[in-house]
């Protein structure tokens, strides 16, 4: 009988981060990715979203008025809705503080300070408070105060072009990219970051304000490229690239020497292995095109899927191109319950959990998705002692917003 997986997911663990509670100032992508994985571990997160809320909750997919891609960025938290250009709102705020040992937000550099929500002034209330700003460019320099969405990363920092220099003259212009690479590779970054700020908090009572650059991750990202801009290589680095099989495509890797020994021996031509164009790494390169066009050669009378099995048996690096709707399907990732399923009141769909697992906590999405504002007088009244009457004041004057 087939243990169950003991990294699985499942609500009777605990979670990493149980305890711990976030006031969440972030919208659009890179901040609320970061904040949806600590939720994911447990922590208490309350997303404090202006009036009209965070404009994700408007962006398609959607279903009933709900989106599922804010869902999908926003699953587990709480929703406090507030108006911070009201000083009774900004109040609430410095009271949460207090009680609160994470805040994350992507304002633009200087917005926090502006509404006395920066560091310097909440380190004072809370001195354990783990701050983390994330912005396009840093909180300080030249370029602060640009606005920073993902597509302008990706151009500024070089990836962009990098990318289009890979195309080897195929195209003329940067390639269009609606995958938000600077975003999620922040948020993942913030995120870590904050977990060794809570740590040190932990060990010394002392808090920490993280600067996190989306800039600096895209240039983190460029690991060759950095290197290859300062030390220009004398010809160009050979590049894998689609297998064209009868019925679509696949990627074939072969690293190592080994990797093409077994690949040759796979395709039925060990004769590969001795042809001077390919016996060494270093005549590979040289002779790369011509080995990319007898791989289309083998794989023209061959499914795609024919292709993957012989190079999985010969034991060679390779993949099918997937689909994202086939990639969610596939084994590996139905074997890891690597998507969980939520329902934000509009109906049941899936949504990616984290890519790690731990053997003894519970790590994965969290069902809930709260309605703007939903959650305010709950938490006032459960972490402040705000009664009714002083609600009713708060909503009166609009500070305080609870849909419904």
């Amino acid at each position: 009988k087939r243990q169950a997986n003991p990294t699985a997911p499942t609500a009777a663990k605990p979670g990493v981060l149980d305890g711990v509670r976030v006031l969440d100032f972030t919208a659009m992508m890179s901040g609320p990715y970061c904040t949806r994985l600590m939720a994911d571990l447990g922590a208490e997160v309350i997303k404090v979203e202006p009036p009209e809320g965070d404009h994700i909750r408007l962006r398609p997919p959607r279903r009933q008025g709900r989106s599922t891609y804010f869902a999908q960025l926003n699953a587990g938290k709480k929703s406090l809705a507030l108006d911070l250009k009201k000083p009774e709102a900004v109040a609430l705020v410095r009271e949460l503080v207090a009680q609160c040992d994470v805040l994350v937000e992507n304002y633009r550099p200087g917005v926090m300070q502006r509404l006395g929500l920066d560091y310097a002034t909440l380190s004072a209330l809370n001195p354990r408070l783990v701050y983390c700003s994330i912005s396009g460019f840093g909180q300080e320099g030249s370029w602060s105060g640009r606005s920073a969405y993902a597509p302008v990363l990706h151009a500024a920092s070089g990836y962009d072009m990098a990318n289009l220099d890979y195309q080897e003259g195929d195209v003329e212009r940067p390639l269009k990219n609606g995958i938000f690479v600077a975003d999620v590779l922040g948020g993942s970054l913030a995120f870590g970051a904050i977990q060794s700020a809570l740590l040190r908090a932990a060990r010394t009572g002392e808090g920490d304000h993280i600067d996190l650059a989306l800039m600096d991750a895209m240039l983190g990202l460029l690991v060759y490229e950095c290197q290859e801009a300062q030390f220009p290589a004398e010809r160009r680095r050979p590049l894998y690239r689609p297998t064209k099989a009868k019925d679509g495509f696949l990627l074939i890797a072969p690293v190592s020497q080994n990797n093409f020994e077994a690949l040759a021996r796979g395709t039925g031509h060990p004769e590969w292995i001795t042809d001077a164009r390919f016996a060494t790494s270093q005549e590979r390169e040289h002779h790369w095109g011509a080995l990319m066009q007898l791989l289309d050669d083998w794989a023209a009378d061959r499914s795609a899927a024919q292709c993957e099995a012989e190079m999985n048996a010969a034991g060679v690096p390779c993949s099918r191109y997937f689909t994202v709707r086939e990639a969610m399907k596939l084994p590996p990732l139905v074997e890891r319950q690597a998507f969980q399923t939520i329902d934000d009141g509009a109906g049941a769909f899936q949504v990616p959990n984290p890519a790690f697992r731990f053997a003894r906590t519970a790590a994965h999405a969290r069902g809930s998705v709260s309605e703007l504002g939903a959650d305010g007088p709950a938490l006032l009244g459960s972490l402040l002692g705000v009664g009714e009457e002083r609600i009713a004041a708060l909503r009166e004057s609009r500070a305080l917003h609870v849909r419904g």
